[in-house]
């Protein structure tokens, strides 16, 4: 594939998740997919294979862009729970972005997709657990550094973590000032911070 063509499948896959994070996957019509990628339908077809193989791959971009951002900021942090704690603090400016949702892609997905979206539905799960998983690591290595409790489940404690930025995220699409937003998400970022260990190194 020539670097013109990646180039305008991944321009064609930026304009249809913006489309689907903002309206969902059923209020999202070919109509709506034609204007925002400036294609016609059968041009469509070929290149993604139906309107749901187009929404599974823009899951797909969504989840690992939301990945590299959190490993950009662990990247900066030889401690995983600062790291961690910093993820969470920028979570906290959410409102202050131009973003289709404050929501979560995936979560708003989630909560949308029904049995007869069963393979997307496969593939939201699917992206839940592998950022789930990524927590969880970031929590073992914790303990082999030696700043977490060894005695913790770093797998439960990834749960947590999951559920508490999905309940971050769907706080910030509430009518709430983004100061508001952002104090939440430092408490949770005290909280992960709160787990060191006194004589782990700073």
């Amino acid at each position: 594939m020539s670097r013109t063509a990646l180039y305008n499948r991944q321009e064609s896959l930026e304009r249809a998740l913006q489309l689907f994070w903002q309206k969902g996957f059923h209020a999202t019509s070919l109509k709506d997919l034609e204007k925002a990628l400036d294609m016609r339908p059968g041009s469509i077809y070929a290149a993604f294979g139906s309107k749901d193989g187009l929404f599974q791959e823009a899951l797909d971009y969504y989840a690992q862009s939301s990945l590299t951002e959190l490993e950009r900021i662990l990247s900066n942090h030889q401690s995983p729970l600062l790291g961690l704690a910093a993820f969470i603090r920028q979570l906290g400016g959410i409102r202050d972005k131009d973003l289709p949702s404050q929501a979560c892609m995936l979560v708003k997905s989630l909560l949308e997709l029904g049995a007869r979206e069963q393979l997307a539905l496969d593939k939201v799960e699917k992206l839940l657990a592998s950022m789930e998983a990524r927590f969880a690591e970031c929590f073992i290595e914790a303990q082999r550094l030696g700043e977490l409790d060894d005695t913790l489940d770093a797998n439960r404690l990834a749960r947590r973590l999951q559920a508490e930025v999905m309940g971050l995220r769907a706080f910030a699409q509430r009518d709430v000032e983004s100061q508001t937003v952002h104090q939440l998400a430092e408490d949770m970022a005290l909280s992960i911070e709160s787990l060191r260990n006194n004589e782990s190194v700073n």
